[in-house]
């Protein structure tokens, strides 16, 4: 029903991907240094529908273009693992840009529902979320078994990843944003992110 290998490659993949400093990430470590991370998690619930949404669109929307033009897939792969090689190499040519400067303070009135929608709103209003999902997500996708449970398993490791992701930038907080003040260390972070990435692209290509 599933295929093993490409699953097991999409979960450090993805992972990858999640714990790299970003609109998302950013927004549940300043929550949790704000409001604390009972609150945050509103947001978290929110971002992470938000992801799934994105995810789901994009699988079936590729997936309604391929049962038509099957020869499409191999472009898709080709160009999923272009994507993520191009990912790759601006995160080695990175000069340390997602360093965080600074942190947005909210109140502790904030309603669960704003939260909810600012996490939500957050990731689906990603245009690179939607680039990544709809380059990358169909290459992790076995033609020859069926697709709502592959569909299903690769949303899991999705929501699955950006939660844990989530919770150790909110419960990071200040150490974190110490960490990601200092350039050096996020060229780092983005190099060794960045290797990873490219290798995977290029087993995506060969596979």
């Amino acid at each position: 029903m599933i295929d093993l290998a490409l699953i097991t490659l999409f979960i450090p993949t993805f992972f990858l991907v999640s714990i790299t400093p970003g609109m998302c990430m950013t927004l549940a470590m300043s929550l949790g240094m704000s409001i604390g991370i009972r609150k945050t998690l509103w947001m978290m619930y929110g971002e992470l529908l938000g992801v799934a949404t994105v995810a789901i669109a994009a699988v079936l929307g590729v997936s309604a273009l391929l049962a038509t033009k099957p020869q499409l897939f191999i472009l898709f792969k080709l160009l999923g693992a272009l994507y993520l090689a191009y990912i790759g190499i601006n995160m080695w040519r990175s000069k340390g840009k997602l360093a965080i400067t600074a942190q947005s303070r909210l109140s502790n009135s904030v309603s669960k529902s704003a939260l909810f929608s600012q996490g939500y709103i957050t990731a689906i209003a990603n245009p690179k979320g939607w680039a990544f999902m709809v380059a990358l997500l169909p290459p992790f996708i076995n033609s020859n078994y069926p697709l709502p449970f592959q569909l299903f398993i690769l949303v899991v490791i999705i929501m699955v990843s950006e939660f844990i992701c989530m919770m150790i930038y909110a419960s990071g907080g200040k150490s974190i944003g110490k960490l990601l003040v200092k350039k050096d260390n996020v060229k780092l972070i983005n190099k060794i992110s960045g290797s990873l990435m490219i290798l995977i692209a290029v087993w995506l290509l060969y596979s």
